[in-house]
């Protein structure tokens, strides 16, 4: 049953095919992955999807919903929704890790001491352990006079570059108050290594110190421009502007540079391929790009000249256009998903009915917002503050009712209600926030023991919460004339048999 992956990239042609076969089954489905889901029930989108499919999978349990994006089907499912989710699993992209040591064949990433990680959560740490190792490989294999690391951020890889490698590093940022603080962390790392130097009787041993350039790359000839520049080994003085990183021509031609960036976002890993293969001076690139949703897209609204996607030939050949919603589904985590469960996958879903019914009430009520507008980032901090409620409060789950919903109602009503003069808006999501994360786990611990009307009850008040919450966010001044109610009563049948817990 379970289709694998086929295709391959051991040669143009055999790239080609892949890419031929992806573009020949998007195509179909455009509809869908151009849909956002704030528009669920605004566009009625449901609509579009085969009703054979709606029944089965309104009917599933979230766990198997979870795995879906993974392609894992069920075997009572119609034929033609398994058909169609095994053969997008066959067309992924593989996604097991790599061995590094039989590309890299010396990759030894050493850990990080207390001055050099200072700042760095775990999973920062580890990334900046591993890419330096392998920058500092590759530098060494093509014997490079510098790295630059684009998008450098607060100088985190270029500084575990320069220190602990020994290699000489320019940081390029667009923030210029990352530069700052770049700097003054080098130097207080640079205070450390000196010290040890001197405990350790090797003083005169040179220090290699980033140097960091404020710079917006917006373009191939601005990052061409700096990869022109070899590493200037004295002291260096912040240039005010890229205009004068320029003129000092602080790199004579024929130097032999990497360029490196860890999450260079959007376009930023494109003009690094592209810098590549128009700069002699520019031997490798080492590359952990991010954000491909934010790539600026050939035909669409406000994109530049030079284009981040389509950048290859073979796909300008198929004629491949995705947009906005779709390059944000792409960005997806499948695995993400996956390992959810049952209770932090309701509260996805609660979370994102809600938005999508929200937009309803923007449509109807204020058409001046525009399309989809921002809310902020309250579903994922629910989320996050759920899973820690939840882990807590397992041992007490068999314990807890709805006795004091009532009260939270009351609360959330009061939380939620119109900032008046001298009050903070800020102040007033904020409450609005801690309630409804509130809310949202007492449900996830249901027990069984409220039935399906109070449940029904409540889960309208939240959602009346959660659109009070999201007008306050946008400036807008909910009135008498919303229908809460009647937009509820529209939505609910879609979202009631997979968020209410019965009786």
């Amino acid at each position: 049953m379970a289709k694998q992956c086929k295709y391959s990239c051991d040669s143009a042609a055999e790239t080609l095919e892949w890419i031929k076969a992806i573009a020949d089954f998007i195509k179909p489905f455009s509809f869908l992955i151009n849909a956002h889901v704030v528009n669920f029930f605004k566009d009625r989108l449901w609509e579009a999807v085969d009703e054979d499919w709606l029944q089965c999978l309104s009917n599933e349990s979230v766990e198997s919903l979870l795995l879906i994006p993974s392609g894992i089907v069920q075997d009572h499912w119609p034929t033609s929704l398994k058909e169609f989710i095994l053969t997008l699993k066959s067309l992924f992209y593989p996604r097991e890790q790599a061995d590094l040591k039989k590309v890299f064949p010396n990759f030894q990433p050493t850990s990080l001491n207390s001055v050099l990680a200072q700042g760095m959560n775990l999973k920062k740490k580890h990334e900046v352990e591993v890419l330096s190792d392998i920058v500092s490989s590759v530098a060494s294999a093509v014997r490079a006079d510098a790295v630059i690391d684009v998008g450098a951020g607060q100088g985190y890889l270029a500084q575990v570059l320069a220190f602990e490698h020994q290699l000489s590093v320019v940081a390029i940022d667009a923030c210029s108050h990352h530069g700052k603080v770049t700097n003054a962390r080098a130097e207080r790392i640079k205070k450390h290594y000196m010290a040890q130097m001197r405990k350790f009787g090797s003083g005169n041993q040179r220090l290699n110190v980033p140097q960091t350039i404020t710079c917006n790359i917006m373009s191939l000839e601005t990052l061409k421009s700096l990869t022109t520049m070899s590493s200037h080994k004295g002291d260096f003085q912040q240039p005010k502007s890229i205009e004068q990183d320029l003129e000092l021509g602080l790199a004579g031609r024929g130097s032999s540079l990497v360029l490196a960036g860890l999450h260079a976002c959007g376009d930023l890993s494109v003009t690094m391929l592209k810098t590549l293969l128009e700069c002699e001076e520019v031997r490798a690139v080492i590359s952990i790009g991010c954000c491909y949703n934010l790539l600026s897209e050939e035909g669409f609204a406000n994109a530049q000249i030079q284009y981040g996607f389509p950048m290859s030939c073979g796909v300008k050949s198929v004629n491949l256009s995705l947009g906005k919603s779709s390059r944000d589904l792409a960005c997806q985590s499948a695995e993400r998903w996956k390992i959810l469960g049952k209770d932090a996958g309701l509260h996805n879903f609660e979370l994102h009915a809600f938005r999508a019914a929200f937009q309803m009430v923007l449509h109807k009520y204020f058409p001046e917002v525009g399309i989809s507008p921002s809310i902020g980032r309250q579903g994922k901090a629910l989320r996050r503050k759920q899973q820690r409620k939840i882990i807590k409060s397992e041992p007490q789950a068999e314990e807890s009712t709805y006795s004091d919903l009532p009260q939270m109602a009351c609360n959330m009503e009061e939380a939620c209600s119109v900032t008046h003069s001298g009050e903070s808006e800020a102040g007033n999501t904020l409450g609005v926030g801690s309630d409804l994360d509130a809310l949202f786990t007492k449900m996830s611990l249901d027990t069984g023991s409220t039935c399906e009307r109070t449940m029904s009850t409540y889960k309208y008040s939240l959602f009346e919460k959660f659109c009070q919450s999201g007008l306050c966010r946008l400036g807008l001044k909910p009135s008498d004339d919303i229908n809460f109610h009647g937009i509820w009563k529209e939505v609910e049948p879609y979202v009631g048999n997979r968020i209410i817990t019965k009786c």
